[in-house]
């Protein structure tokens, strides 16, 4: 495969992962935003969505690994690498559900810290003002649920976070496959 076959897969793959998300949360009656984390939707035993949410989780993973060092590597080498490292938790977010207590937990906050050290990385070596604009996004929509500014689930910033981050990955990858 040529890279700007691989650099859709930096499009595909996050895309992937809000469809199998939205759709675990529309088969899912129990979900709520204010008190529920994402994960909640992968666990094997309490939640019936649990194999389309983790599947998401493991398959858009796989694809940005595929961007990440298929195509990626070429223009932002420090992030590629980082960002597989992130993908490779996102996989194992799936893999090490809820039933896994601390596990599952220690890969999560593993998780939304290296998707802030790749934004980090990009804006650095590709001088992305996306990226700093991701990871201050990110960042605050952690630091405010932290402080108990609104009353919401986890899965509130997770999503914020993820969604800004997701931003520069995708201007990335259209960037190469458009050949910018």
């Amino acid at each position: 495969m040529g890279e700007r076959t691989c650099a859709l897969f930096g499009v595909v793959g996050p895309i992937l992962a809000y469809i199998s998300i939205g759709v675990s949360v529309a088969l899912s009656p129990w979900f709520s935003w204010y008190s529920n984390d994402l994960s909640d939707l992968g666990h094997a035993v309490k939640s019936e969505v649990a194999p389309i949410f983790n599947l998401g989780l493991l398959l858009s993973g796989f694809l940005i690994i595929v961007y990440a060092v298929a195509a990626l590597r070429k223009h932002a080498r420090y992030t590629s690498i980082c960002l597989v490292f992130s993908a490779f938790i996102l996989q194992s977010i799936a893999t090490f559900d809820e039933i896994y207590g601390f596990l599952h937990f220690a890969v999560s906050v593993l998780f939304f810290a290296s998707i802030g050290i790749a934004s980090v990385v990009y804006a650095v070596e590709r001088r992305s003002f996306l990226a700093v604009i991701a990871f201050v996004v990110g960042l605050s929509s952690w630091v405010v649920y932290r402080m108990a500014a609104y009353g919401v689930g986890v899965a509130i910033p997770e999503t914020i976070s993820s969604l800004a981050v997701v931003s520069w990955i995708m201007y990335s990858a259209i960037g190469i496959y458009s050949g910018k």
